[in-house]
């Protein structure tokens, strides 16, 4: 509205509180030719084509996968694990491209061993000669550990307007220890997660049976205001889900964001 009155980008911008480049660079994304009646050509500026070009050029705006960038080494190294006898590994052929290819991109070993187990790439593992002897990590976002502990209901189990914050008095846990001794004192923190109120308690030490009776004392004091707390996976939260007055949940093992909050 500010372009069809005449006004400059800088105009525009000391009124929109924005930088005039940020305001060139939207005309600019959305001006287009136009033809008049009389097939004279004219430029004119369009909201609708200026996101359509936004989001273009942010659907274009990522890294190239791996596979792209290094297209040479992969090509070569399938025919060279090909061969009958496959004499080279891929940490042996990579050091060999390195050699007379010292300006192309390479990719690591273990990048290459990853997208053959993700079928990317025309290789098996049959194909390699030292992958069986190789030790890798655990990727530890996907595994999953038998024997891990379970204090409580999971995180996973809570009602949708504790989820959605919809109603008031459910609560996030957690400690804030200085020194990392089960003797020292912490900071007990407690945050309602729809208003964000804060609750601070200083514990003498951070054993369960220390936050436990804090949790309880708290609660007991002000019964109306608490409806479920949910806590971490801890060993210093162990015994609140002997709390009888209000549910207990656990976020998962080694997953502190579940709980955002606090």
């Amino acid at each position: 509205a500010y372009l069809k009155v005449g006004l400059s980008a800088n105009q525009i911008a000391g009124i929109l509180g924005r930088s005039p480049s940020t305001i060139c660079r939207e005309v600019k994304r959305g001006t287009t030719l136009q033809r008049h009646s009389n097939y004279l050509f004219y430029q004119q500026y369009f909201p609708e084509t200026g996101q359509a070009n936004y989001l273009k050029h942010r659907s274009r705006c990522h890294s190239k996968p791996m596979t792209r960038n290094c297209w040479l080494y992969f090509s070569m190294l399938k025919k060279e694990l090909k061969k009958p006898f496959r004499a080279q590994s891929v940490a042996s052929f990579t050091a060999y491209f390195k050699r007379i290819h010292p300006d192309k991109p390479v990719p690591s070993v273990t990048t290459v061993y990853r997208y053959i187990d993700q079928g990317l790439l025309s290789l098996r593992n049959i194909d390699l000669p030292q992958k069986l002897r190789r030790r890798t990590k655990s990727n530890t976002h996907t595994h999953t550990r038998q024997n891990q502990k379970k204090l409580g209901l999971s995180i996973e189990e809570r009602p949708a307007e504790v989820k959605t914050r919809s109603t008031f008095g459910n609560w996030e846990a957690d400690l804030v220890k200085g020194v990392r001794r089960a003797s020292e004192p912490a900071l007990l923190t407690l945050t309602e997660r729809k208003t964000r109120y804060e609750m601070i308690l200083k514990l003498p030490n951070y054993h369960a049976q220390t936050c436990l009776k804090a949790v309880d004392g708290t609660i007991k004091q002000f019964p109306e205001l608490f409806k479920t707390v949910t806590f971490d996976n801890g060993a210093e939260f162990a015994e609140q889900s002997k709390l009888s007055k209000i549910t207990s949940y656990f976020a998962h093992p080694s997953s502190p964001w579940e709980r955002g909050s606090n």
